[in-house]
């Protein structure tokens, strides 16, 4: 699976890049959604993790952006923003998931992403 990271901590980008590569994936991470943006303009993704507070373009921001570019763009946010509000405002934008990245270790958020992209594709 090609993954796009967007995270503008770079240990946890790093991180999360470490353990999704380590099941096989392919990741490629920015720390910023406008250079998210211009690599969706260059290369096709299965799905986009974003996290949700982010210096230039926050995530929903983000999200909002690439919607208004395609509906078929996979998008998952991964953040410690966990209010209910938060979670509704990226599932608004179009975000098929919502992960609190405090609420699991890195492994169990990589397990999480493959998931909700397995229960997608069933529905």
């Amino acid at each position: 699976m090609k993954i796009l990271l967007v995270d503008d901590d770079a240990f946890l980008r790093d991180m999360y890049a470490t353990k999704f590569t380590e099941r096989g994936d392919q990741v490629v991470a920015f720390e910023n959604g406008k250079d998210a943006l211009l690599a969706l303009q260059k290369e096709t993704f299965d799905v986009i993790l974003t996290d949700m507070v982010m210096p230039q373009m926050t995530g929903l921001e983000l999200l909002k952006q690439i919607k208004a570019h395609s509906q078929s763009h996979r998008c998952i946010v991964l953040s410690n923003q966990g209010e209910s509000f938060d979670r509704e405002a990226a599932e608004t934008a179009g975000a098929i998931g919502y992960i609190v990245k405090a609420d699991l270790v890195p492994s169990e958020v990589v397990e999480r992403v493959h998931s909700i992209l397995e229960a997608v594709a069933v529905n």
